[in-house]
């Protein structure tokens, strides 16, 4: 069994699903007692937070690339960074390790191809809604990608960093996510994504007239599943 290395801390709340999906994924299929070798770094993500609202995106890159270089040093021997967000800089952490990184999106375009999906809605901050280091991941696999309105971008975003990320799970917003997603389905969205690693603390699938798919739980299992060599 491999190590695996999170980079975790952004935010907490959404660390501790990885933790605990890996662990039962590992239970699952080795059974007994048999648990995950995980080693976690854990970034201050107010540090994090205003190097992403004043575009100091490369010295966000510095601080994951050296939580990266720990967890190496630790013993990982495969890394995920726990955010869709902070994959903006993924490209910058993997050139500071030799262990493999594995990319949420890519991972996430993976399931939706064995579903057959085209057409999906895409949540998230607005970084990832709006800008081309994760929308184009899955455009390359061929997807068309649905975004909300300007309106209810901001929605979104604001739900994430004001509620989601300091651990407050509030029902009117769980609503008004419901509605986006069905706005998009109306647009023709077949799926929607989960596109931060937050959302899935407050939307299940019952929530959504959409099928989901949870970037938290795709990660967490692409690495559990690289870590047995699966």
């Amino acid at each position: 069994m491999k190590t695996i290395g999170l980079i975790g801390g952004m935010s907490w709340e959404s660390t501790i699903p990885y933790y605990s999906i890996i662990n039962e994924y590992i239970k699952k299929k080795l059974g007994g007692l048999h648990s995950a070798r995980i080693v976690l770094y854990s970034v201050e993500f107010d540090e994090i937070e205003k190097c992403q609202s004043s575009g100091e995106w490369e010295r966000s890159g510095e601080i994951l690339a050296d939580a990266a270089h720990k967890l190496e040093l630790a013993g990982a021997e495969l890394i995920l960074i726990c955010t869709n967000t902070m994959h903006k800089v993924f490209r910058q952490v993997q050139s500071a390790v030799s262990v493999p990184l594995i990319h949420i999106a890519e991972a996430t375009a993976d399931e939706l191809a064995k579903e057959r999906i085209n057409s999906v809605a895409l949540l998230g901050t607005k970084y990832t809604m709006t800008q081309d280091f994760y929308k184009q991941k899955l455009i390359d696999y061929g997807l068309n990608v649905l975004i909300p309105n300007d309106d209810d971008m901001e929605v979104v975003n604001n739900v994430i960093y004001n509620e989601l990320c300091v651990g407050i799970i509030n029902d009117k917003s769980r609503k008004e996510f419901s509605r986006i997603i069905s706005q998009l389905k109306e647009r023709g969205a077949e799926a929607v994504i989960l596109g931060c690693t937050e959302i899935g603390l407050l939307i299940h699938q019952k929530d959504s007239k959409l099928k989901i798919f949870d970037t938290t739980e795709i990660h967490a299992k692409a690495a559990a599943i690289m870590s047995l060599g699966e």
